[in-house]
C-alpha cells in the first residue's frame, strides 16, 4: 500500500521560502514511469497543480510558479520537497504531495498539510 506523508511549518512569513517535504512508503520513487506532484487548494479556489519530478530526476513546472519554486529529491530517504520561494499572503492553501503511475491520474495522495502565509 503507498502511503504519502506531508511535512511543513505550518505558517511562513511574507517573502519567506517555504518548504515542504512528502516521504513515501510502499513505492520507492525512482520506479520506472512514476511520477511525484505537488498541488495545492486555496481557500475557496479549486485544486491548483504546481509541479512534478519523475522517475529519473526530471523536473516539471506550472508555468506560474515556475520562477519561484524548486522541486527535489532525496531517492536514500525516498522523499521529494518542494521550495517556493517569496511567498505571498495569496500562498495561504493546503498542499498536498500525490502520486501517479504513468497512466495520466493522481493514484496517491497525502492527506493535506495547510500553511498559512502571515505577518
Amino acid at each position: 500500500q503507498v502511503q504519502l506523508q506531508e511535512s511543513g511549518p505550518g505558517l511562513v512569513k511574507p517573502s519567506q521560502t517555504l518548504s515542504l517535504s512528502c516521504t513515501v512508503s510502499g513505492a520507492s520513487i525512482p520506479t520506472n514511469y512514476y511520477y511525484w506532484h505537488w498541488i495545492r487548494q486555496s481557500p475557496g479556489k479549486g485544486l491548483e497543480w504546481m509541479g512534478a519530478i519523475g522517475y529519473s530526476g526530471s523536473t516539471y513546472y506550472n508555468p506560474s510558479f515556475k520562477s519561484r519554486t524548486s522541486i527535489s529529491r532525496d531517492t536514500s530517504k525516498n522523499r521529494f520537497t518542494l521550495q517556493l520561494s517569496s511567498v505571498i499572503l495569496e500562498d495561504t492553501a493546503v498542499y498536498y504531495c500525490a502520486g501517479d503511475t504513468g497512466i495520466g491520474a493522481f493514484d496517491y495522495w497525502g492527506q493535506g498539510t495547510q500553511i498559512a502565509v502571515s505577518s
